[in-house]
């Protein structure tokens, strides 16, 4: 296909980095899909970005749009031409919405009776003619976090737009949008560059704007920035820590990076190290450097967009501004450290959690409750208890210390810290630091039981509060992370700690109820409907098929280590054995549907013939030895004895009539059928197998 390169580029002032993400991710799903409803054909797509545009590079796009043939379904003949065959208001405004005559329509006979036709035949209009509105909605429709009315347009964008490029081969193409129309010219590097670029032909742009000292493509801007920080590391004889959140967003802070080495004053790193890298890091975006034994080094790295030959006077800004931070957070832990961390506890009754659930400190009296019943429910050995229950007590203490109220992202990091100083066992220091965990998928679960207990207790008494005071989460909307804590619980469980989310419900639910009047049942049901989705979606997540899933979580889903233990075997099974559990499948919808529960079981052998005969031993056979597997969990072994009961189940269906005249043979083969149920239903719902 040939055709011609098109650019489309937004220019602005600086973009916050999270908007330069979230706009490439958009475009690189609208584009294709504008170019596409347009009927333009294009060779490759690629949306780039830096933090002072959003441009769009479209190759071989076509000079125009097909021309194009449809053919439009319209009302039904009946409707469409009255009895004498003269065309009525129906047909005549449904040729006029179609742009043709009415005597051009056809009636045509298909499978739902007589039904009028338009065929309509469009000339493809050129490229140049469709681009320019096509261009101009994309920029339209783009969705942000946060922007705003710039100058006395309508568009919305985070920061002002101050240029538009748009090219299609060596033309212009007009695109308005946010006030402007877009022409050939754009602008290199603030600081590195004589400004005003002009660009002959779309193919030109990138090349240019590498000129004017500009890397437009983000890809290749991280991997000179992740160059230039091993340059700048391996030259001061250190190693850069290099945290992804931080280096993402540092790649959308510079067009042309450059790396440099920084130092601050050796009597900061008596201060906690994660209070500096959060200081260093967090606030100011720089990559601390780590010694050669792994220890914090007094020196940092900064990518800077300024010019290179300043960067002795760039640094020298960056040092007084990390001094000034620095300083402030070891006055934040000299300070906090003059208090105990037992007494900070009393500000937290001063600290509302949630207006219904009462304050902070009445939160750690919940969790300390509930972190003891997790103790008992588990059978917890006495030392982790306590270590638990000292834990629980602490946990939320930092909450209200100078450091933490500075450096959010801190909390419990600092309680190990002050745990540690007030003299508390090391066990305890690590239950506080950890139970925040797990804090996104993938994150580590607390590496100790007692850690578990108590963020299984906290994140549990969050949820269940949170359902209890009329404030569920609802669409995409989580303003208190319940879907995170969730799956965190889930985590937990499916790493073995096996509690079970009925009981842990109801445990927690008790003193919420008590406090909010919520209805314990109803809340209760909401609550486990929540768990259930999210440990559905981590299963599926695991690999098992979603039948295999619902199956499962129809009759086990209470205790999520269990439902993963048989997702295991049942995948596994139907892996080795697919035709044998699909006919198990099938027959088991069959014998649902037919069986009747009001009947019970045990049928009367005196009224069985051979088929049946042979079906009540496979049935006992497999019930002898299946309470003994459930227990252990052998599922595996369980399965295989299903899949014996293939044979004689096919041979009961094959050879006996179930709704015999006879009432009394019939009611018998419903409670043969009620058993085999019933066996089946104590693994999974197999009847939502699909095969």
């Amino acid at each position: 296909m040939q055709g011609r390169d098109l650019v489309f580029e937004i220019g602005t002032e600086e973009l916050p980095s999270s908007a330069v993400y979230s706009a490439i991710e958009q475009l690189q799903v609208s584009v294709p899909k504008a170019l596409d409803s347009a009927r333009l054909e294009y060779g490759t797509v690629a949306i780039v970005a830096s933090p002072r545009r959003i441009v769009v590079l479209v190759s071989e796009l076509s000079d125009r749009q097909p021309d194009a043939v449809e053919r439009h379904k319209g009302p039904a003949a009946k409707a469409a031409f009255d009895e004498a065959g003269n065309p009525t208001k129906a047909a005549e405004g449904f040729a006029r919405g179609k742009g043709v005559d009415v005597s051009a329509l056809e009636v045509v006979d298909d499978e739902g009776g007589a039904y009028v036709y338009a065929t309509v035949e469009t000339t493809g209009a050129p490229a140049i003619e469709v681009l320019p509105a096509l261009l101009a909605r994309l920029a339209e429709n783009l969705e942000w976090a946060k922007s705003q009315r710039w100058g006395s347009g309508d568009a919305r964008f985070p920061r002002p737009v101050r240029w538009l490029l748009a090219l299609f081969g060596t033309d212009i193409v007009p695109v308005h949008f946010a006030g402007l129309q877009a022409g050939r010219v754009t602008y290199g590097h603030r600081f590195l560059s004589s400004g005003v670029i002009e660009v002959g032909a779309a193919f030109e742009y990138p090349t240019l704007l590498e000129r004017g000292r500009v890397i437009v493509d983000h890809e290749s801007r991280a991997k000179a920035l992740r160059e230039g920080i091993e340059k700048a590391a391996a030259s001061a004889g250190g190693r850069a820590v290099v945290p992804e959140k931080t280096f993402a967003e540092v790649v959308n802070l510079v067009e042309w990076p450059t790396v440099a080495v920084g130092t601050f004053d050796e009597a900061f790193l008596e201060v906690p190290r994660e209070m500096l890298e959060y200081a260093m890091g967090g606030h100011q975006r720089y990559f601390p450097l780590e010694r050669a034994d792994g220890s914090l080094d007094n020196r940092f790295l900064v990518a800077h967009n300024g010019d290179p030959e300043r960067t002795q006077q760039i640094i020298a800004g960056h040092e007084r501004v990390i001094r000034a931070r620095l300083a402030d957070a070891a006055f934040f832990y000299r300070e906090d450290l003059k208090v105990p961390l037992e007494k900070w506890l009393a500000k937290l009754d001063d600290v509302v959690f949630q207006e219904k659930l009462g304050t902070a400190g009445e939160k750690v009296e919940r969790n300390e409750r509930l972190t003891a019943e997790l103790a008992t429910m588990l059978e917890a050995p006495a030392d982790e208890s306590a270590i638990a229950s000292r834990a629980a007590h602490l946990a939320k203490a930092d909450l209200v210390t100078n450091a933490v109220i500075e450096f959010t992202d801190l909390q419990g990091v600092m309680g190990r810290y002050y745990a540690t100083a007030a003299g508390e066992e090391p066990a305890v220091a690590l239950a506080i630091e950890e139970h925040y965990r797990p804090r996104f998928a993938g994150d580590a679960v607390p590496s100790t039981l007692a850690g578990r207990l108590v963020s299984i207790a906290d994140k549990t008494d969050t949820i269940c509060g949170i359902f209890a005071a009329g404030m569920a989460p609802k669409g995409s909307a989580d303003p208190f992370a319940l879907r995170r804590s969730a799956i965190g619980i889930l985590q937990m469980a499916l790493a073995g700690t096996a509690v079970t989310l009925d009981a842990l419900i109801a445990a927690a639910l008790e003193p919420l109820v008590a406090k909010t009047g919520a209805d314990a049942e109803a809340t209760g049901a909401q609550i486990k409907a929540f768990f259930i989705t999210r440990l559905e979606t981590i299963l599926k997540d695991r690999g098992h098929a979603y039948d295999t899933v619902e199956a499962v979580l129809a009759v086990a889903g209470d205790d999520p280590a269990d439902a993963l233990a048989r997702c295991e075997a049942l995948s596994a099974a139907r892996e080795r054995s697919r035709e044998a559990f699909e006919d198990l499948s099938v027959a088991f919808t069959r014998a649902k549907n037919l069986a009747d529960p009001e009947l019970g079981t045990g049928a009367d052998r005196a009224l069985m013939g051979p088929a049946e005969v042979a079906l009540a031993d496979a049935l006992d056979a497999a019930r002898s030895t299946a309470d003994e597997l459930l227990e252990a969990r052998a599922y595996s072994a369980l399965l295989e004895g299903y899949a014996g009961l293939r044979g004689p189940i096919d041979d009961f269906f094959d050879g006996v009539m179930v709704m015999d005249t006879d009432i009394s043979l019939r009611e018998n083969r419903l409670r043969l059928l009620n058993d085999f149920v019933a066996l089946f239903e104590r693994f999974a719902d197999f009847g939502r197998l699909a095969g």
